[in-house]
């Protein structure tokens, strides 16, 4: 974590806690803060001064005698709506992420980036999950009242390990980026600008690696569910430091394999990685999965990348109609660097990899065709960069 980084993180928690100090008591004084951040008073007040002037905070009372000055956060609004922001970079494409406190706010902000496009080509929401896909570079959007905008990210940008995202927006998304955003986890900063009504900031992230990791034959007849292992190694992975967990998945296989133990499902997890981590992640996976199978022919596959080719998606559409050999599975995953562990489960462990991206009405009905095409409705497909 850089210099910024950490100051940045030292400040949203201080002003965390003056928040919620302000909400409960009405304020608060220096020895508070200390007390529950076990950090000197003359560390504290060096904060507090500093938030006086950025404008977070007021002197309620002055000093008199043996009672202390007594602060109070200037607004005890939620801190932020936004509950994480973080992107992952796949060659000159980047998936941005963003967890919202509330559905209200992500379905808000899934209508208003796809009907703005920019340097967007895909919106889609899951819950408060609101997920997009950005080639690299910028392309402008007029934002206002309705029918226009009232927000659109107008550009993304790669710059030595980091993604900024350049956001135009009025109104209520305006408030957003300039008051809440920068308390976002995974936001390394935000900087912004008024012209007007319209505000335009740019928010850096961490341009993290995304792995998508796919799990099969984990149980057997009597014991466990595949779907309930990966979803603990989900739990376990996004305890680790470096690591963002996006989501868990379930996929339908060929329902008429002889060997299936019940309906013949898969589950692949989602995580966005410190690049250098890559490794460390996919050991631990490895290790946990082997730990907690129930089955012996537990299976895995690790791919780093969100972009499916067609030809390994076409592998994810064979698994669902015929029966594969695990030759075919091991060479299709050197052909796509993808790793795969275990035993006879990492067929379907890379089937499931081979359907990352696709909506969960069609990973879920083993009749549909994964290799027709997906795309989200509401926004059409930027035709430049500049």
């Amino acid at each position: 974590m850089t210099g910024t980084s950490r100051v940045l993180e030292r400040r949203k928690h201080y002003l965390r806690l003056m928040r919620r100090a302000t909400l409960e008591r009405g304020s608060f004084t220096v020895a508070d803060i200390a007390a529950a951040t076990d950090t000197p008073r003359s560390t504290v007040q060096d904060w507090v001064n500093r938030l006086i002037k950025e404008g977070c905070v007021q002197l309620m009372e002055e000093q008199r005698g043996r009672h202390a000055a007594r602060y109070a956060a200037s607004s005890v609004m939620p801190e932020s709506a936004c509950r994480r922001v973080f992107t992952t970079i796949d060659g000159d494409q980047v998936e941005i992420y963003h967890e919202c406190m509330s559905g209200g706010c992500a379905a808000f902000c899934e209508f208003h980036h796809a009907r703005a496009g920019g340097a967007l080509q895909s919106v889609r929401r899951d819950g408060t999950l609101l997920r997009e896909r950005a080639s690299l570079g910028r392309r402008d959007v007029a934002v206002g009242l309705d029918p226009a905008p009232a927000v659109g990210i107008v550009g993304v940008f790669h710059d030595d390990g980091y993604i900024r995202q350049q956001i135009r927006c009025i109104g209520g998304p305006a408030y957003s980026l300039t008051d809440m955003m920068s308390f976002a986890e995974g936001v390394c900063g935000v900087t912004v600008h008024r012209e007007g009504p319209v505000v335009e900031g740019e928010v850096v992230t961490r341009a993290l690696a995304y792995v998508a990791i796919g799990i099969d034959d984990t149980d057997t007849g009597t014991e466990g569910a595949t779907f309930a292992l990966a979803l603990a190694l989900l739990q376990h992975l996004a305890k680790l430091d470096g690591v963002m967990p996006i989501g868990h998945r379930v996929a339908m296989l060929n329902p008429r394999l002889e060997a299936r133990t019940a309906g013949n499902s898969c589950s692949y997890i989602e995580l966005a990685v410190e690049p250098d981590l890559v490794p460390q992640i996919e050991e631990s996976a490895v290790r946990f999965v082997a730990d907690e199978a129930a089955s012996r022919e537990w299976g895995i596959a690790v791919r780093q990348g969100f972009r499916i080719p067609r030809d390994l998606r076409a592998y994810g559409r064979s698994a669902r109609e015929s029966v594969i050999d695990r030759e075919t599975a091991e060479a299709t995953a050197e052909r796509f660097g993808a790793r795969l562990h275990g035993g006879r489960g990492v067929i379907g462990a890379l089937a499931a990899v081979s359907l990352i991206g696709l909506p969960h009405d069609v990973l879920l009905d083993p009749g549909r065709d994964v290799c027709a095409g997906w795309e989200p409705v509401g926004l059409r497909r930027p035709e430049s960069f500049e």
